[in-house]
């Protein structure tokens, strides 16, 4: 048995519900950008699922940009990057 992981989960503490966007902070022009599921998991970005993405809330003056998610569009991006012999 794989002990591997499949997919990513919700960086919202206690959410095991599995990720479908990543959330991303520009802090010098306080703006949130959420966006599709970013291919790899970074430090400073954070993966969540649709209930907390669509809940999320920003500071007085600060800005989200919600960037269009198309789960086809992803699925079809990766598997070219997969099929690339350049990667």
């Amino acid at each position: 048995m794989s002990s591997r992981k499949i997919g990513r989960h919700c960086s919202r503490s206690s959410c095991h519900q599995k990720a479908v966007m990543t959330l991303t902070y520009v802090y010098s022009e306080s703006i949130a950008v959420v966006g599709p599921l970013a291919t790899y998991s970074e430090p400073h970005a954070y993966d969540l699922c649709e209930s907390h993405g669509a809940k999320l809330t920003v500071p007085n003056g600060w800005q989200v940009i919600r960037r269009e998610i198309n789960p086809s569009d992803r699925s079809e991006e990766h598997t070219s990057e997969l099929q690339s012999p350049d990667h």
